[in-house]
């Protein structure tokens, strides 16, 4: 399975995305309190998830003897600190944990969706992202479902 650079580039940055996913769903299980103990819950089984995906992508990179992405973007690092101030002003309720989720969401599925746009992908990489853009986009929409509930 060869891969071209940008075909490389456009896995590792889903790599990196789903390692903002990972960091930022254990920041909010750090920060909730136990009054919101399913959405820790909730929040573990899309880390585990995002996990399972960057694993899964690094195979695809790591077959090419090329690098693999290992940290995260300055945007998720951008994210998670707006999330420290906001939670110091009172942004801690169900709601406001909520929203902010669904944003990292929204992220991750503009992400994949953007993957899946590009023509360089190899047939097995797209298969590969696409099934996982399944599970991204049942995620967002069952955080979005509680965000509404929640108002």
């Amino acid at each position: 399975m060869a891969t071209t650079e940008n075909a490389t580039g456009v896995i590792n940055d889903l790599i990196g995305i789903n390692n903002d996913r990972v960091a930022g769903f254990e920041k909010a299980i750090a920060d909730i309190n136990d009054e919101h103990i399913d959405l820790k819950e909730l929040f573990q089984r899309y880390a585990a998830q995002s996990r399972q995906n960057s694993e899964e992508l690094a195979g695809i990179v790591g077959a090419e003897g090329e690098p693999v992405e290992t940290g995260t973007s300055v945007a998720g690092s951008l994210h998670r600190a707006w999330i420290d101030v906001k939670s110091l002003f009172g942004g801690n309720t169900r709601e406001s944990i909520l929203s902010e989720a669904e944003r990292g969401e929204d992220a991750i599925k503009k992400a994949y969706r953007d993957a899946l746009e590009d023509e360089d992908l190899t047939a097995e990489a797209r298969t590969i992202v696409s099934r996982q853009q399944s599970g991204i986009d049942a995620a967002h929409d069952e955080v979005k479902a509680l965000r509404d509930a929640a108002k």
